[in-house]
């Protein structure tokens, strides 16, 4: 059976890690290579790096921090934030990275999944999804620039379209459940996981280790992403992990 994995994500904003609620109120969590290190010796089975800061004013890549993150890992890195060209896919390959994570950049360029798949690997190319519930038309839309911009894209239809064009895994954000920390959107990660074929990470609501437990025998998900709950030790990886184990979800340990 294959083994769930657990991913923290460290949210980059002017090179410090931050997180807040819904996107919204941004606090300061600490250095990103120094809760790499330890998020590396903690058991993690990957680590993602959002430089939100990129996404919101478009400036330029944080090479330098992102190699710096990298020398200290020995799982596989996702970087994502303002990536707008198969140069900066190339760059940050090159920096450490082992997958990129797209957002704005595929929405308003589909076509750009397709090449990057061609030419890196469809295993390289992560397509980040902010999903955010409008309870009026009873339907998910996308959303851009670190969530504070919705487009008419309806996520369902996004996920389907994404997979054809060569996307090898989806990261999927419920904005709604985004720092609540009251379980993950379970009845959208299943209508996701209907559509697709891809593995899928979910991101947005893990406020306890159960919830991870929730989230893998009530979903067919292939991972968890959390940051708060692990930035502020509320829990830890080794903590979400045995509690996953001990509910009958196979887990990879150190």
């Amino acid at each position: 059976m294959i083994k769930k994995r657990i991913i923290p994500c460290l949210d980059v904003k002017d090179g410090r890690v931050v997180k807040g609620i819904q996107f919204k109120g941004l606090r300061d969590i600490g250095d990103p290579v120094d809760l790499a290190m330890y998020y590396n010796e903690a058991g993690a089975d990957e680590l993602v790096f959002l430089d939100i800061s990129k996404t919101e004013r478009g400036h330029a890549l944080t090479l330098d921090i992102i190699q710096q993150t990298a020398e200290q890992l020995f799982i596989p890195l996702t970087v994502g934030g303002g990536i707008a060209s198969l140069d900066d896919i190339s760059d940050l390959l090159k920096h450490g990275a082992d997958k990129v994570s797209l957002n704005s950049a595929a929405l308003n360029n589909p076509e750009l999944i397709r090449q990057a798949s061609e030419k890196f690997g469809r295993q390289c190319i992560c397509i980040a999804i902010d999903s955010q519930y409008d309870p009026k038309l009873d339907d998910y839309f996308c959303c851009t620039h670190g969530g504070k911009k919705r487009t008419d894209k309806r996520v369902y239809d996004w996920v389907q379209e994404v997979e054809s064009l060569g996307a090898g895994e989806l990261l999927v954000t419920s904005m709604d459940f985004d720092g609540m920390k009251q379980g993950f959107d379970l009845k959208h990660l299943n209508g996701i996981a209907e559509r697709v074929n891809i593995p899928i990470i979910a991101s947005g609501g893990g406020g306890k280790a159960r919830h991870f437990t929730e989230l893998f025998t009530q979903t067919p998900v292939s991972a968890g992403l959390a940051a708060s709950i692990l930035h502020d030790k509320e829990t830890t990886v080794h903590e979400i992990k045995q509690e996953l184990e001990n509910g009958g979800v196979p887990v990879r340990w150190p």
